[in-house]
């Protein structure tokens, strides 16, 4: 018997349906599904779940490293915990630009408070004044200032102008904060992305209040529609294949008709039936449950049944490969030295 399990908080619609939803499809499987229990931590002991939906570490580091310890173990964690640890939304929009996606222009700046522990010699290595007449100019006004890493639209301003932005930016602690450029929108839209196949396009209206922000319809019709959808599709799979996420959402903003990805670090997306709506409910539910049971099939205990993006996977592969020189270098030099007469330079690229 393999076991599903779900980790969450204080959401209560998707769970519960999540694994209704796995029950009732996997009746005589050898399938089960169910909220995860934890009574013990132990370091390098195995949990008893194939697979586990992360919805909550986010916000709660015991978790996190209890899901590291499981999916060490052999367990399917969704999301890769290892590298959803490591993943920032300035990151995604700079990957994003390598990938050919379209973003906001956008650039880093530093918090408004030290880190704890930290002092005016800890931040030795940046400019100052930093130069901030360029970033003005290449990001314009009125812009937005966001969190680098987080969700849930905390923390994020309208700017108006650069004496705006300080007075705001006043109010962000240690925050590291991005300031981006405003992309005034014809359309908008939220995509799930379940596994890396299943893609959900959804209208959004983020100006709307929390539960009728998707209660919304598209500008765009007839075959500029289907032409959008095609791109916005794209881009979704191109998005989620490099990063490796297995349940996401990416938003977009359609200016001039060219899709901008707005957001695209949600590991655990807003998935209540409150706020998506029925159809949207029903879908998302029934995929995870699908993709769930596919990744349980496939688990092989003890080993690595996470998912890793092309991003990692393809820079390992290459490391690997400039790796196998060195390695028949060094067994050269161990044979030469059998022979004194002979000698050899080992050299490192």
């Amino acid at each position: 018997m393999k076991k599903i399990g779900i980790l969450f908080g204080m959401e209560n619609t998707f769970p519960w349906a999540f694994i209704d939803r796995v029950n009732t499809l996997c009746k005589g499987k050898g399938i089960i599904a169910e909220a995860v229990k934890i009574d013990k931590i132990e370091q390098a002991v195995a949990s008893e779940y194939a697979v586990i939906i992360d919805r909550i570490s986010q916000d709660v580091p015991l978790y996190r490293s209890y899901l590291k310890n499981a999916a060490l173990c052999g367990t399917a964690v969704i999301n890769n915990p290892f590298w959803w640890s490591a993943d920032e939304k300035f990151f995604n929009n700079c990957l994003a630009v390598k990938l050919g996606v379209p973003v906001p222009k956008t650039v880093l700046l530093p918090s408004k408070e030290r880190p704890d522990d930290t002092s005016e010699q800890s931040f030795r290595n940046l400019v100052m004044p930093l130069d901030w007449q360029y970033m003005f100019k290449q990001i314009g006004f009125p812009a937005y200032m966001k969190p680098h890493s987080g969700g849930g639209w905390k923390s994020v301003y309208q700017v108006e102008s650069p004496e705006d932005l300080w007075q705001k930016h006043n109010e962000t602690g240690q925050l590291v904060m991005m300031l981006q450029e405003e992309i005034i929108f014809t359309d908008y839209y939220r995509c799930y992305c379940i596994g890396g196949k299943y893609v959900k396009i959804m209208p959004y209206e983020p100006r709307n209040p929390h539960h009728l922000r998707y209660a919304t319809q598209p500008k765009t019709e007839g075959k500029e529609h289907e032409e959008l959808m095609k791109v916005i599709h794209e881009y979704v799979l191109k998005l989620n294949h490099a990063l490796g996420y297995d349940f996401n959402t990416v938003e977009f903003a359609v200016r001039d008709g060219i899709p901008y990805a707005i957001d695209f670090c949600n590991p655990a997306p807003d998935a209540d039936i409150n706020s998506v709506g029925a159809e949207n409910f029903e879908w998302v539910v029934e995929h995870a449950a699908k993709f769930a049971i596919e990744k349980a099939e496939e688990q092989i205990p003890g080993e690595d049944n996470c998912t890793w993006g092309t991003f990692i996977s393809q820079s390992a592969n290459k490391k690997s490969v400039s790796a196998a020189p060195v390695k028949k270098a060094a067994a050269k030099k161990v044979v030469a030295k059998k022979a004194p007469a002979k000698t050899t330079k080992k050299t490192q690229k």
